[in-house]
């Protein structure tokens, strides 16, 4: 089969995702609970492993240029039955710690000081040149640096089921999304899964941890049959984390320690058992997709 046919029938099955589509399900209601961001900060290293190993998370994230990527490495590969994503990146959004590309020669993927540009697009307000979409990039580095995050995390990680995109960049321009597709295609790493919809959020960043438990609560509640994905962002509430933040969102520590209260909260555990809600990963759901074919 021609690279050009594999493509064209990749694009058919993640169609009614991208075209906004519900699918048609079963009486069974299935979710997919992702903990993203795993090596950006200590912190929130062991917050990720705790939501799946103690917790309702079934998929992690990893971001590979990421500072603490080697550790997260290390502790996924004591737990080799994680299931992981390349969580791709090319933003490095906080302010007071920084990352860059795994690779040297992409000049157009950086700022000045060797580092990601912190958005996607332009924040209003923000100094000039924070997005990425307005820094000139070339697609030529895109692709090599995306390469080489894949086979890294390929290399160092157990496990690697599939792609994601950090803050969206990956996936943000029609360009960028279809040489994602194809680099997906390529390495056997789905960037999408079809007859998936997205679970919603359980409260705001500033509400309590409690509130956002009773919160998740109501979502499971309200679920229908169907496959279900919920992402979200682990970490503790550290004096490390409580140094990480940006302009607009400066209580990192206090909402992503509130999210791993609510992945690891014996109540949430209670309620997805009495709806009977099955917890899945990204390899369940593609192993599923093998023995169909």
């Amino acid at each position: 089969m021609t690279k050009s046919k594999v493509y064209l029938i990749w694009i058919l099955i993640i169609s009614p995702l991208a075209i906004g589509q519900k699918p048609e399900s079963s009486g069974d209601i299935r979710l997919l609970v992702r903990s993203d961001d795993m090596g950006m900060a200590h912190a929130v290293n062991i917050a990720c492993l705790r939501t799946v190993t103690d917790g309702i998370a079934r998929s992690i994230e990893v971001i590979v240029p990421s500072p603490w990527f080697l550790e997260a490495a290390a502790m996924l590969n004591e737990h080799p039955e994680i299931d992981v994503g390349v969580h791709l990146d090319l933003t490095s959004e906080w302010s007071g710690v920084k990352w860059g590309p795994v690779l040297k020669d992409v000049p157009s993927l950086v700022d000045e000081n060797g580092h990601f540009h912190p958005t996607t697009n332009q924040f209003r307000n923000w100094p000039r040149s924070t997005g990425i979409a307005e820094s000139g990039w070339k697609i030529e580095e895109v692709e090599r640096e995306l390469r080489a995050q894949i086979e890294m995390a390929l290399r160092l990680l157990p496990n690697v089921t599939h792609l994601s995109a950090h803050m969206g960049t990956a996936t943000s321009t029609p360009d960028l999304r279809a040489l994602t597709e194809r680099l997906a295609i390529e390495y056997n790493l789905p960037i999408q899964l079809p007859d998936v919809q997205r679970a919603g959020r359980f409260g705001a960043k500033s509400d309590s941890p409690e509130s956002r438990v009773e919160a998740i609560i109501e979502l499971i509640n309200g679920l229908e049959p169907g496959l279900w994905l919920l992402i979200e962002h682990p970490g503790l509430d550290t004096p490390e984390m409580r140094a990480i933040g940006h302009d607009g969102y400066e209580n990192v520590a206090e909402d992503r320690a509130a999210v791993t209260h609510v992945f690891t909260s014996p109540s949430v555990k209670a309620a997805i058992e009495r709806r009977g809600i099955k917890l899945v990963s990204y390899a369940d759901l593609l192993g599923e997709d093998r023995d169909k074919k």
